[in-house]
């Protein structure tokens, strides 16, 4: 079984903890990297990203939600 490993976050340079569970998760969905960020900083990354997206309407080329035209 995997054990805890500690690694070094490229967004803010902090050491996090990529725990034995969270390898397990990252080998059984076929994840090849090892994560780059810490938490803190991937929901802080995936935050900023929503923000953009919900103010420019852009989901991957398309608006999800775009009003039915009839």
């Amino acid at each position: 079984m995997a054990e805890d490993r500690t690694l070094k976050c490229k967004e803010c340079g902090r050491d996090f903890t990529f725990t034995a569970g969270e390898q397990e998760f990252y080998s059984e969905k076929g994840f090849q990297n090892d994560p780059a960020r810490c938490p803190a900083c991937r929901r802080a990354r995936k935050a900023a990203r929503y923000q953009t997206y919900s103010q420019t309407g852009l989901r991957g080329g398309y608006t999800m939600y775009r009003a039915r035209r009839m």
